[in-house]
């Protein structure tokens, strides 16, 4: 079963996203959360998500460095990762690549887009359902 994490430390934004994907779930996908860096790292640690949206400015761990722990530490070249962010600086963009980030997309993110995208890693047809 395909798995998408969604990591912010911000409540609603994680509503928000959790329901902008919530139509993947009749397709087979689950979808977890994770409140802030140390969290993710469990969770990526126990369940290898397939797509993981990941908040840049959280406590205990940034975004930059739970991208660096599950593509370098842990090995998981395989996993997405969509790093959200309201710092659209290019010296940010360029450190989120730098940490191993497979997209980069800014606050506020159309939510559609973050649906197509989803699908799109996950192989899932547009519409499909």
């Amino acid at each position: 079963m395909p798995t998408v994490l969604i990591v912010d430390d911000e409540q609603h934004i994680r509503l928000l996203i959790e329901q902008t994907l919530e139509e993947l779930e009749d397709e087979g996908v689950e979808l977890l959360t994770a409140a802030d860096g140390d969290e993710a790292v469990s969770v990526v640690e126990h369940q290898h998500p397939d797509l993981v949206f990941l908040d840049v400015m959280m406590p205990r761990r940034s975004g930059f460095e739970v991208c660096r722990v599950i593509k370098q530490e842990l090995g998981l070249a395989g996993t997405y990762v969509v790093l959200l962010t309201a710092k659209g600086q290019a010296y940010d963009r360029e450190q989120g690549m730098a940490a191993g980030a497979d997209l980069y997309m800014t606050k506020p993110f159309d939510p559609d887009e973050l649906l197509r995208r989803a699908r799109e890693v996950l192989g899932l047809r547009a519409g499909a359902g």
